[in-house]
């Protein structure tokens, strides 16, 4: 793959297939939606029990909410992100044509 200094493309290799063929995926996806929904299951359950746990063990059970912060990768709403970027890795595919990029569904 080469890229075109003056216009900003990249232009494949003959022979090779074009890097934007590969399906991609984002920073906060996951392998296998399961793993994803286990992390998240991990994670608002450090989070339930680090506020649930308070009044019988004390400040000790702030100790889970790191944890469960760390298992939905920084905060829900990232884990949420995540979720989308999983379920939809390999099924969108955006083509770019004369400055306009489109997204289209590839066949199952």
């Amino acid at each position: 793959m080469t890229h075109d200094s003056t216009t900003m493309t990249r232009t494949a290799a003959p022979g090779s297939a074009d890097v934007r063929d590969a399906p991609t995926r984002g920073g906060f996806a996951s392998v296998t939606v399961p793993r994803h929904l286990a992390r998240g299951a991990a994670g608002f359950g450090a989070l339930a029990g680090s506020l649930a746990l308070l009044p019988v063990v004390g400040l000790a059970s702030l100790l889970l909410a790191p944890v469960g912060l760390i298992a939905l990768r920084g905060c829900p709403m990232c884990w949420a992100i995540g979720l989308v970027e999983t379920v939809s890795a390999g099924r969108l595919r955006r083509s770019c044509t004369e400055g306009r990029c489109d997204l289209t569904r590839t066949k199952p």
